[in-house]
């Protein structure tokens, strides 16, 4: 199925600076949302009015599914929140998953706040068979079904479901999606002890950061739209 030309632009849903940079490119506006679920939905409906015609939720993500290491790509077949369910665009999920062989098709999950704990991570992944969490799919999505445009969410793991995120690493974000250092600092002067499993979450956003550079290399700047 050949991708549909874009007469308008492609809005890109993320968290983080590093990952709205990425996304990046001609005919596409990339939102940081810095973890502001009602910021980024006020400036997604902006978007949306200045002529965005597709909307593509992009970044890291925290896994749910047992197995699934850092940086493993994944692309949603439906987005869930609470009671909501949401059908990403069919055509443009199916180009995706053409040209990323390595993108696994899953249920995503979106949620408000960070799910940090092992605990959190387990009971999310039982009630809603989601492989993977963010704080942006579902707000994208909600947004898309309201406008009418088409969605899709493209997501890399970055903590595995096996692996809790330490304090630092979920305080790791400012509101404009760049790194939060002084907060970052403080977590780790209050308790130290978490420096080595700080480390190793930064290693595993290194990969998913990775793959999603990876990722926009092989699909270029419409993403497949």
């Amino acid at each position: 199925m050949p991708p549909r030309a874009l007469t308008g632009f492609l809005i890109v849903a993320t968290g983080l600076l590093a990952e709205a940079r990425i996304a990046s490119g001609r005919g596409v506006r990339a939102i940081a949302s810095g973890g502001d679920a009602e910021r980024l939905a006020n400036e997604i409906d902006r978007a949306i009015s200045d002529g965005g015609n597709g909307l593509l939720s992009f970044g890291l993500a925290g896994g749910l599914e047992p197995g699934l290491a850092a940086g493993s790509v994944l692309i949603a077949t439906q987005v869930v929140s609470g009671d909501e369910r949401f059908a990403p665009d069919d055509g443009w999920t199916q180009r995706l998953r053409v040209s990323l062989p390595e993108g696994l098709g899953r249920v995503m999950a979106g949620v408000d706040a960070p799910v940090a704990s092992l605990p959190a991570k387990q009971a999310l992944y039982a009630l809603t068979g989601a492989a993977a969490v963010d704080l942006e799919s579902h707000v994208a999505a909600r947004a898309a079904a309201r406008a009418g445009v088409p969605f899709a969410a493209l997501r890399a793991i970055a903590d595995p479901a096996e692996r809790a995120l330490p304090p630092a690493a979920v305080v790791g974000m400012a509101s404009d999606g760049r790194p939060a250092l002084g907060a970052v600092l403080r977590s780790l002067a209050h308790n130290p002890a978490q420096l080595r499993m700080l480390l190793r979450v930064a290693a595993d956003a290194r990969r998913g950061m990775a793959a999603l550079a990876r990722c926009k290399r092989l699909l270029g700047a419409s993403f497949g739209l």
